[in-house]
């Protein structure tokens, strides 16, 4: 019953939302990076921190440096969507979120100052990341359940968290996913729902590595992370500036060049890192698997699949 309440309150929520969007026209209009073609509500993604608000008031006040950081990150977010703020402004309240995340997980104490600087770095990479692949009708809403369901299982026997923080926001992602994974969208997620659902996995991800040592546990991520580097990689072998908006992610490259549906895109990451989490999730408890060797497997096997699809892909639309 707690579920169901909460899922047919998050609905109504998104659905007030769409109100206040729609009156103070907060929308998407098409741009050179964008792989739409029509204005659609933007911020629908807001539902991410109001699944996790609804946690936590409702859950003893949980993490609450790491919850004050989510609102941060996702407040400036938003605002993002809607002035465009500068990019100094944005990046010093993420890296201010971020080191609430990790005050939160203990990362210092564990770990010392350079594996936490290193953390740093990497989340806050992550999360940009992640909202420079927000880009096509499902994808993030897909991923993040991909993860989030992932998670949920390996809590099951390492009770990294609470599973109800999980699935709090798994009920969120589906009802956005409800607007959001349609031939055409009734939103987007915007930058305060691909931020904010990067932080949630950064913070669910950090605790389970702290827990139970193995660094291996990041690959659950690995596949925007791969599209998202190599990515910045081609640019830069290009000789591009990588700050200016573009369209030159595999994803894209798919869904704009190649014709495939936003849906089908979206569904083939989602499965591909859903095998990749499979193989993680049913690898590392075998002593004699080096989570190292693993990672780095992972890691190389992307890679090849993604040179290839984006040379193929080149090599077409150069003919």
């Amino acid at each position: 019953m707690e579920y169901l309440l909460l899922g047919i309150g998050l609905i109504l929520s998104e659905l007030f939302y769409f109100k206040i969007a729609d009156h103070y026209d907060i929308i998407d209009k098409p741009n050179q990076r964008s792989s739409h073609s029509e204005i659609t509500i933007r911020g629908g993604g807001v539902i991410f921190v109001i699944a996790t608000l609804a946690w936590f008031f409702t859950n003893n006040l949980s993490y609450p440096y790491a919850i004050f950081g989510l609102v941060l990150i996702s407040g400036i977010s938003f605002l993002d969507d809607i002035y465009e703020l500068s990019t100094k402004l944005r990046l010093g309240i993420q890296f201010t979120a971020v080191l609430l995340l990790l005050y939160q997980t203990g990362i210092l104490d564990s770990y010392g100052i350079a594996y936490t600087i290193i953390a740093l770095i990497i989340i806050v990479g992550f999360n940009n990341a992640v909202n420079f692949m927000d880009g096509i009708n499902g994808i993030t809403g897909l991923y993040a359940l991909c993860g989030m369901i992932s998670l949920w299982y390996i809590n099951q026997s390492e009770f990294f968290t609470e599973s109800s923080f999980l699935l709090y926001n798994i009920i969120g992602v589906l009802v956005f996913l409800f607007f959001n994974l349609r031939k055409k969208a009734k939103c987007f997620a915007g930058d305060i729902g691909s931020v904010s659902i990067a932080f949630l996995l950064s913070l669910w991800i950090l605790m389970l590595i702290l827990k139970t040592g193995n660094i291996a546990y990041s690959g659950l991520v690995s596949v925007y992370a791969v599209d998202a580097v190599l990515t910045i990689v081609h640019r830069l072998f290009k000789k591009e500036n990588i700050f200016e908006p573009h369209r030159s992610h595999l994803y894209q490259y798919l869904a704009n060049e190649m014709g495939f549906s936003h849906i089908s895109v979206s569904l083939g990451y989602f499965f591909i890192q859903l095998l990749v989490n499979f193989i993680l999730i049913f690898s590392l408890p075998y002593s004699y698997v080096n989570e190292w060797f693993l990672l780095l497997g992972i890691l190389i096997f992307l890679s090849i699949i993604y040179i290839i699809l984006k040379a193929f892909i080149l090599k077409k639309i150069s003919n």
